[in-house]
């Protein structure tokens, strides 16, 4: 029985003259379909993540592949019961991904397809493999081996790399990394051949991609993804072990949610029976602020969702 949304995932570097003319020419596109997403256009190009009714799914992968603006685009397209965003979000955005330097994409890393991914993985022993994501991403699923980076954000790479390079020879170490879709990659592989490191693969098409391309072969629990479900296996059909463990209690668990206090909403990993005991909240301080999300066993919040969603108009906000 096929589900009725398709969740589609995809990034494409181009030069935009106009994004801003852009972001309407897509609102008006979008407008007439049964939509959700979260999408971003600049000057570089477009960076989306979106959920929409089957048949829209495939009207706006044709649409986008017949513009010669975003020639050569590649989707990652699941299959979903439901839409996976709160709403139909479309907006300009200097840059696609936060790093707030200039990196120049003419010197990316070498793409490595799933395939040969699998096979350098199993083949090449003298390589550093690294995850390029942000910690709360990795620590509910990566690959076996592979070196996590402490960093909070895409911003703290930098100083990552530096570090990188002063415990390997960058001339003859192999380095192979990766990300959700494969965008950080992108100019993280470059900021890395900038500071000399010569041989430079990425995966291509990310984690997702590579799910859909090889299962979880040499992947470790589930991939944290920026929707409501927040995490999801690489591999619909095949079990993956929790490798995360509980905020409060340890256990293993690899739920996540954000705090119930709208002050705090830190993302947190946290089981059912330690959920219920901090009513959603990352710590007991939080359980007694002014603004915090109600909280039902049966109908746990969803992420990313802003105050007046829980509470009507009348409600003060602030």
């Amino acid at each position: 029985m096929s589900l009725p949304y398709r969740i589609l995932a995809y990034y494409h570097f181009a030069h935009i003259e106009d994004p801003e003319a852009e972001v309407k020419i897509h609102k008006d596109f979008l407008a007439k379909c049964d939509a959700t997403a979260r999408i971003y256009i600049s000057e570089q190009g477009i960076n989306g993540q979106m959920s929409l009714a089957a048949e829209d799914a495939t009207s706006y992968m044709e649409w986008m592949r017949t513009r010669p603006l975003f020639q050569g685009i590649q989707f990652k397209a699941q299959d979903h019961h439901e839409h996976v965003f709160p709403r139909l979000t479309i907006k300009y955005r200097k840059q696609l991904v936060a790093f707030d330097a200039d990196v120049s994409l003419e010197k990316r890393g070498e793409h490595v397809a799933p395939q040969q991914w699998k096979e350098m993985l199993e083949e090449q022993n003298e390589h550093v493999l690294l995850d390029v994501r942000n910690d709360y991403e990795w620590k509910i699923g990566h690959f076996e081996g592979a070196e996590l980076p402490p960093c909070e954000t895409f911003r703290d790479f930098d100083r990552y790399a530096q570090e990188l390079q002063e415990r390997i020879d960058p001339k003859k170490t192999p380095v192979m990394m990766y990300c959700t879709g494969g965008i950080r990659c992108e100019l993280y592989s470059a900021i890395l051949k900038e500071k000399g490191f010569e041989k430079v693969y990425q995966l291509e098409g990310g984690i997702i991609n590579y799910g859909m391309q090889q299962g979880n072969d040499h992947w470790l629990g589930k991939v944290f993804v920026f929707d409501d479900r927040l995490a999801a296996p690489i591999c619909e059909n095949k079990e993956s072990k929790t490798i995360g463990a509980c905020h409060h209690c340890g256990e293993a668990n690899d739920t996540y949610y954000n705090c119930a206090n709208m002050d705090c909403n830190e993302l947190f990993l946290c089981c059912p029976e330690c959920l219920s005991k901090f009513l959603g909240c990352c710590h007991e301080e939080c359980k007694q602020a002014d603004r915090v999300r109600p909280y039902h066993p049966q109908n746990s919040h969803k992420p990313f969702r802003r105050w007046h969603h829980y509470f009507n108009e009348k409600t003060p906000l602030e």
